[in-house]
């Protein structure tokens, strides 16, 4: 059976040691969706939607990739890493919603997985907050790893 790993033998939140760990390329990719309503895909044009506070998906790429890059001030116990690259990009699909995916990578000897999920997650927050002036009407309705690689095992999610 898994065990947590940032709880010590007393149950006591602990930084997990990741002095003995092997030195790997780590990379993780998150999505994040947002659902808005007709009102701000109306604001869609060109692939961006423009506010009084500037190009909602730009800014929230930008928001997304300073986050992941800050995640071990954000998370306790997240170990802070030096990225090598960060990369957020936002489309929207088929169903008309907002499609965030955060790539993060390095070489080290700790995963880069909260790091994209924390830039995915702040993107969408950062969408949220530019076009709430159109409406409040907007659902962050899922954020979730999608992809893992190094380390001692990978992970992709199975397509639906």
């Amino acid at each position: 059976m898994a065990e947590f790993t940032h709880i010590d033998a007393n149950g006591n939140p602990t930084m997990v040691d990741v002095g003995g760990k092997q030195i790997s390329r780590r990379l993780a990719k998150a999505r994040s969706i947002v659902v808005v309503d007709d009102e701000i895909l109306a604001q869609l044009q060109h692939d961006e939607i423009h506010t009084r506070k500037g190009p909602v998906f730009q800014t929230a790429i930008i928001a997304g990739v300073m986050a992941a890059k800050r995640t071990g001030e954000l998370i306790p116990l997240c170990h802070p890493l030096g990225l090598e690259n960060c990369q957020v990009s936002i489309s929207v699909n088929v169903q008309k919603e907002i499609v965030i995916e955060c790539t993060a990578s390095l070489t080290g000897k700790t995963g880069v997985e909260m790091e994209a999920l924390t830039g995915a997650s702040v993107a969408a927050l950062t969408i949220y907050d530019m076009c709430k002036a159109f409406s409040h009407n907007i659902i962050i309705k899922e954020t979730r790893l999608i992809e893992k690689t190094g380390g001692k095992r990978d992970f992709k999610l199975e397509a639906r």
